[in-house]
């Protein structure tokens, strides 16, 4: 599999490279990893995850993919809508959430698309845990709860 986080996220042109299918397989295997480090969250075991987007077209269809691969990991998503990647950095550490990502791709051409993740202190993942994410997807290895286990 090739990599698929660049130097500032995953990217590429939208519903090509850059698939729904590939923002829910990226939200299903992020939130086992932010599950695992989710101990100071609001609600220990249960993460929260707050994404913001820019005014490209593809926003909504990439929010709306990866939002269903985090809540169907049992992470609750913070829906905050269109912001500057500031403003998405500065809510994660405000609303006490153990993650977040911007769905934007900057100054790139209006077909591309990007998802950028952010830890719990609004920072950039690490390339290890970037890494870890791309592994679980690689080996299909993602949460499956049920009931009320299953996020909102």
């Amino acid at each position: 599999m090739a990599r698929l986080f660049g130097t500032d996220g995953v990217r590429g042109v939208a519903n090509s490279e850059l698939t729904a299918e590939l923002a829910l397989n990226l939200g299903r295997s992020a939130a086992g990893v932010f599950a695992e480090n989710s101990s100071d969250s609001a609600t220990p075991g249960k993460p929260r995850f707050v994404i913001g987007k820019d005014t490209r077209i593809s926003g909504d269809m990439l929010e709306s993919a990866l939002a269903a691969g985090l809540m169907s990991a049992g992470v609750d998503v913070i829906r905050i809508g269109i912001l500057p990647t500031p403003a998405v950095a500065y809510l994660i550490r405000h609303l006490n959430a153990d993650g977040g990502a911007m769905i934007s791709a900057s100054h790139n051409p209006v077909p591309d698309n990007g998802i950028k993740f952010f830890d719990a202190d609004g920072f950039k993942l690490t390339d290890a845990v970037e890494d870890e994410i791309e592994a679980r997807i690689a080996r299909h290895e993602f949460s499956v709860p049920v009931g009320t286990a299953v996020g909102k």
